[in-house]
């Protein structure tokens, strides 16, 4: 698994906007990613149901991923965060 070929499934099957992903796996014992996916499929979910559609988008791959964080946010929501910066 690579942190690109992550990035373009959750891209593409989430019809995201923004994608990142780190590979938390060096210090750690397993595979390990973080990602932030920014959205508008996510608009009027709560954040239970946007963490299910990544893991449906990615039910392959978390079979071989032990520890994976994911922070998803709608576009208006990554504005937001993008002015406060």
């Amino acid at each position: 698994l690579s942190v690109e070929a992550l990035r373009e499934r959750l891209l593409q099957g989430l019809e995201a906007e923004h994608v990142e992903v780190e590979d938390t796996t060096p210090g750690r014992c397993a595979t390990s990613f973080k990602v932030l996916v920014v959205s508008p499929r996510f608009r009027g979910k709560a954040l239970l149901q946007r963490h299910r559609l990544v893991n449906e988008v990615l039910v392959e791959e978390l079979k071989h991923i032990h520890a994976f964080e994911q922070r998803t946010l709608t576009p208006e929501q990554w504005a937001k965060e993008q002015e406060a910066k």
